[in-house]
This record gives C-alpha cells, sequence and structure tokens, in this order.
C-alpha cells in the first residue's frame, strides 16, 4: 500500500508531464499507470510506487522528432547502431533518461530508468519492473490495435484461471512471450528491422522454461 506522500508525489508528477505530451499521449499515458497499479497489485505490491512513476514517464520523450531525438542522443553520449537508426521508435526510451534527470531528478531511480529503457524492445533477463511496464505499456485499455486487445484479452482471461502464484508467473512470462511474438511478426510483414533486443528477450523467455 502507498503512503498518502507518494500518492500526493504521484499527483504532483502527473500535473507536470502535461507540458511534455498531447492529450491523446497524456490519455495513453494515465491508462499505462493505471495499469501497471493493476499489474502491481497481482506482482509487485512493494513496488507500486516506483511502477507508477515509471509509467508516468515512460513516454516523456515520445513525441520529440526523429532529428531531435538523434540530437539529445548526441549530445548526451547515447550511442546508437546502424541498424537503431532504422528503428526510430525504440528512440524514445533512450532519450527519456536524459529529460528525467534533467528535469524530473527525484524520480530518475534505476528501477524507473530501466523500466523506462527497455519498455519498447524488452532485454533478456528482464526485471519484474522491466516486464510490467513493457506489458501494461501494451494492454492499457485505450489501446484499440488488434493486437493489444487480443493480448489484453489473453492475460485477463488466463488471470481468470490462476489460482497460485507460480501460476500468475507462468502467465506472465506466456503473456509476454506472446507479445514478442506479435511484435516481431508485425516487423517482419512491414519489411521494418528487428531489435536484437527483443529477440534477446523472447529467447529467454523461452530458454528459462525448457531449462526449469
Amino acid at each position: 500500500m502507498m503512503t498518502n506522500k507518494q500518492e500526493l508525489l504521484l499527483s504532483e508528477l502527473r500535473e507536470k508531464i502535461r507540458s511534455h505530451m498531447s492529450g491523446k499521449r497524456l490519455r495513453h499515458t494515465l491508462g499505462v499507470e493505471r495499469e501497471i497499479a493493476s499489474l502491481a497489485g497481482i506482482y509487485a505490491p512493494e513496488d507500486e510506487y516506483t511502477l507508477r512513476v515509471s509509467a508516468l514517464l515512460h513516454d516523456i520523450t515520445k513525441e520529440l522528432s526523429q532529428k531531435e531525438q538523434l540530437q539529445l542522443c548526441e549530445k548526451s553520449g547515447i550511442i546508437y547502431t546502424d541498424e537503431e537508426l532504422h528503428m526510430p521508435k525504440t528512440f524514445h526510451a533512450r532519450t527519456a533518461a536524459v529529460i528525467i534527470r534533467r528535469e524530473f531528478p527525484e524520480s530518475a531511480s534505476e528501477a524507473v530508468l530501466s523500466a523506462i529503457r527497455y519498455h519498447t524492445t524488452g532485454r533478456a533477463d528482464m526485471t519484474i519492473g522491466e516486464k510490467l511496464l513493457y506489458l501494461a505499456d501494451y494492454i492499457e485499455d485505450t489501446r484499440t490495435f488488434e493486437d493489444c486487445v487480443k493480448l489484453r484479452e489473453y492475460f485477463y482471461t488466463g488471470l481468470s484461471e490462476a489460482k497460485t502464484a507460480e501460476a500468475r508467473a507462468e502467465l506472465l512470462r506466456s503473456t509476454l512471450i506472446l507479445s514478442f511474438d506479435m511484435t516481431i511478426r508485425g516487423l517482419l510483414e512491414d519489411g521494418t528491422p528487428v531489435h536484437m533486443d527483443t529477440v534477446a528477450a523472447r529467447n529467454h523467455l523461452i530458454v528459462s522454461e525448457v531449462s526449469r
């Protein structure tokens, strides 16, 4: 359970982020916060505050142009590959840390920054915070894309049947694998490159089950 002080800090943060995003982006962001609060109650109640902070800040640079994203990278020493230049939708996960450290320093914990860093691609051996932000971003209730709706239905149908902690952990694992399958399939159909962190995230989840 969060403290009154934490509730107040979240309320203040919601107001601060308004100047960084459009109304549509704000609605999505608040949807991610609601979703991650629900997921925290299932998987990490002790981390609810940190998870909600990461949700509120995860798209803080999403609406910058690619040129602005690259300028932030170059000014801040963020190294990117030639392949990543062809993955513009992933840059905001990298550049967010620059703005957070500068304008929201009280929220710049390692847990918050790592969750945001990998919320678009995932990575091998993700932390619980990284997993939950990735999933919340995918299934929050304002998302109407077909894959988002399917994944949301898959997770919550499974949750109604998952009666033990072990079953809920397995549900999270299988939901994440399905999300990566959907993402990779969409990228292949579009003829666009797949980030190696996404491949590594999927493979790690599959191998971790095989080796159990």
